[in-house]
């Protein structure tokens, strides 16, 4: 039980660390979370008591010294481990929004460096001390209540009685960590007791959830089963590109999916084979634009490049990290609520990429970042998706690199420039055209920037990186190549700001989406809702290129394409059409938003899009 004395007691503390999260909630609320915790807390002891039940019984008959050191060893290294996670844990929500889990893991164990870039020195250096004196008081409570009254206890009876006590004991052990008799085994929903889904996650434990979580690494055939598999494809086949349904329709469709695919708004542009610039903003959100309801002076050149673009106004983030950021844009690939595609480089070398489809019609494929380009595995996934340049913190000076995630994004954006320039002493229009992507960095924790606009740290930082895109473009427009280039404006996600936004809210995925540059015939505000997987056949579509094999990205100019926005985080997922707004907690299997015209509409369509989406995951 001093297991579970030890879980219980992490919960108050870490309510108490984010007392402001907790300043309303009652005591009896705190109980609540002790009390509703204690299923995990039970069935996690469990698990750390196997291994001591075992020695235990072979003390019985071995009284050798290398058994006691043994346990003690165990209990030392499970006193570490249990204190790294909660401390890791309670560092790591207020960044993340959820208990820790296998995805921050990936990060660190990726790119170290990276991951850390982020926390101050001083702050490691509690984190650690705080580990250590953790790890030392567990284990000393269980040295003083475990050890040593064991060992002596065992020493005064009868070897056979005794070791049937301990063998009926510690197969008892089965029964907390399974949670009980029921059909269904032990997991993490079966703590959410509450509305309030801060108090859910406080009676979450930190240890079970990343065990349980990376006991779900790999097994992607059996997860989110919400329906039988044609039921789903049913449901799916509602929910995909028409371009898409020409490869599993029957021909007798063919050519009224053609008929209704001509009817999509292909002219946008003033050239066939437009040079091609992907400029993906870290972290930036709606709310930091006044043009869509948000913060006045933050963003001002997305605000007035919004007036000379084509901009989406009801335009979503897939996700809530970089990594699955970056492969929605580029891959029109959905973002997974319990895994990374970049991950697994098998699998995300067979996704389709607009790369790799740009570079079959003829352009020259180069990406621009001032971080480390192997962070989460994404160099492997560039050269995967066919880019042949990749610039990163590699290719600039020692002296360059004075961000904490390599260089700022002034230099990186001056570096794109002066090649640019170089290109413009020998532009051709019939020359090879370019894709370029470049990826910003600078609006991102710590948020310590060369630049001084706004007392808001955060705010500063995406301001910074508002002023470097608009002395880019600025420059840019005196090239010959603006006239032949289109420029595709789109954050990997919402982050930072607003500050501490509930992952379970519409707000937390509205992200603004611009297209703009010299060979967009005319700026027009676009109504339809898209999410950044649909970029992918947006883009093609204007190209008049194939885009088949973007399963889930649709054409946002196609009218007869449906028109959604779906998005994930762990563990939860949610979809937005015009007339329902739907978020669903896959951990507690509850509803947590449902609001619109038609309220529930998304409910069946989110769930098979979903199961579809691990299907297709599982295949590769």
């Amino acid at each position: 039980m001093l297991w579970v004395l030890v879980f219980a007691l992490q919960k108050p503390v870490f309510m108490a660390y984010y007392h402001k999260l907790y300043s309303e909630v009652s005591i009896s609320d705190w109980l609540s979370v002790i009390w509703h915790g204690l299923s995990l807390d039970l069935s996690m002891a469990g698990y750390l008591s196997a291994i001591p039940a075992l020695l235990l019984i072979i003390s019985v008959w071995v009284t050798a010294s290398w058994l006691r050191k043994s346990a003690r060893l165990y209990f030392i290294i499970m006193a570490l481990l249990v204190a790294i996670i909660f401390v890791v844990d309670l560092g790591l929500y207020d960044f993340w929004g959820f208990r820790l889990d296998a995805t921050p893991v990936f990060y660190f164990l990726t790119s170290p460096a990276d991951s850390l870039a982020s926390v101050g020195w001083l702050f490691k250096l509690v984190a650690v001390l705080t580990m250590l004196i953790t790890a030392f008081f567990i284990f000393l409570l269980f040295r003083a209540f475990v050890l040593q009254p064991a060992l002596q206890a065992i020493e005064r009876v009868k070897k056979w009685p005794i070791t049937l006590v301990l063998a009926l004991l510690a197969s008892s052990l089965f029964i907390p960590i399974r949670g009980g008799f029921s059909e269904a085994t032990m997991n993490t929903g079966h703590v959410f007791y509450s509305q309030n889904m801060a108090l859910n996650h406080a009676a979450i434990n930190p240890v079970f959830n990343l065990m349980e979580s990376l006991g779900k690494e790999g097994d992607f055939a059996n997860q989110y089963r919400f329906m039988s598999d044609d039921e789903a494809d049913l449901a799916f086949a509602e929910l995909v590109d028409p371009q898409v349904a020409l490869n599993a329709r029957p021909d007798s469709l063919v050519q009224v999916i053609m008929q209704e695919s001509a009817d999509s708004l292909h002219n946008l542009f003033t050239t066939k084979r437009p040079e091609i610039l992907f400029l993906i903003l870290e972290s930036f959100s709606s709310k930091l634009m006044q043009t869509l309801g948000g913060e006045a002076g933050v963003a001002v050149n997305l605000d007035s490049l919004s007036k000379s673009s084509i901009f989406f106004k009801h335009f979503y983030a897939n996700s809530f990290r970089t990594d699955r950021g970056l492969v929605s844009i580029l891959s029109g690939y959905p973002a997974q609520p319990t895994m990374s595609m970049m991950k697994y480089p098998r699998k995300a070398q067979q996704l389709p990429s607009i790369a790799s489809t740009l570079r079959v019609a003829g352009y020259d494929l180069s990406y621009y970042y001032g971080g480390d380009a192997n962070f989460t595995n994404m160099r492997s996934y560039l050269r995967a998706s066919g880019f042949g340049t990749i610039i990163s913190e590699d290719d600039f000076t020692a002296s360059e690199r004075q961000s904490k995630w390599g260089v700022h994004d002034g230099i990186l954006f001056t570096r794109l420039l002066q090649d640019l320039q170089d290109e413009a002493k020998n532009y051709k229009e019939d020359q090879m055209p370019h894709f370029r992507v470049l990826q910003t960095s600078s609006s991102h924790e710590p948020f310590e920037v060369p630049f001084h606009k706004l007392d808001n740290p955060r705010l500063n930082a995406f301001a910074y990186t508002d002023h470097c895109l608009g002395e880019f473009i600025s420059e840019f427009q005196k090239l010959p190549q603006w006239k032949n280039t289109i420029l595709v404006i789109v954050p990997d996600h919402l982050g930072a700001y607003p500050e501490n936004i509930d992952n379970l809210t519409v707000e937390r995925y509205q992200i603004p989406l611009l297209i703009t540059g010299g060979a967009i015939k005319q700026p027009m505000e676009v109504e339809t809702i898209g999410t950044q997987h649909d970029i992918a056949a947006t883009l093609l579509a204007q190209l008049e290129l194939p885009h088949s094999d973007f399963l889930f990205s649709k054409d946002i100019f196609n009218f007869s394409a449906p028109h959604f926005a779906f998005f994930t985080v762990p563990d939860a997922m949610g979809m937005v059409t015009e007339d329902n707004r739907w978020i669903y907690d896959n951990k507690s299997g509850r509803v947590v938003l449902d609001e619109g015209a038609i309220p529930g509409k998304n409910a069946k369509s989110a769930k098979a899009y979903l199961q579809k989406l691990y299907d297709d995951i599982a295949s590769k």
